[in-house]
């Protein structure tokens, strides 16, 4: 059974950076695409971004483009998010999600879940 396991949220100032990690074990984590998804509340749970097995292909929402990164280190089995620029609206709960296959921006493809780092962002 694979567990992951977020850390590095907290509370910044709009136009401010964090780094979510999620380490992952239990599982071959380098067979796995990883990705990032958060849930403001009263919303459904939204993508973030994603990135493939061997770290080569990344994929990110339209609401982070140009200030979210994903990247992958598989010999520490651990998924990150660089988060620059913060929003007040990018507050939310941080989920890091894995799944054997492809990497994809659907919640129901995602077969493992962290319990989720709360980012809150003030103005």
């Amino acid at each position: 059974q694979v567990q992951l396991v977020e850390s590095g949220g907290g509370l910044v100032q709009a136009g401010g950076s964090l780094r979510l990690s999620c380490a992952a074990s239990g599982g071959t984590f380098s067979m796995y695409a990883m990705a990032w998804f958060r849930q403001a509340p009263g919303k459904e749970r939204e993508f973030i971004a994603a990135i493939s097995w061997r770290g080569t292909n990344t994929y990110y929402g339209d609401s982070v483009k140009g200030r979210f990164t994903i990247s992958r280190d598989n010999a520490k089995n651990t998924v990150y998010l660089q988060m620059n620029s913060l929003k007040p609206e990018d507050t939310a709960v941080y989920y890091c999600s894995g799944r054997e296959g492809p990497y994809s921006d659907y919640v129901s493809r995602y077969e493992f879940w962290g319990q989720g780092t709360q980012v809150t962002v003030s103005s």
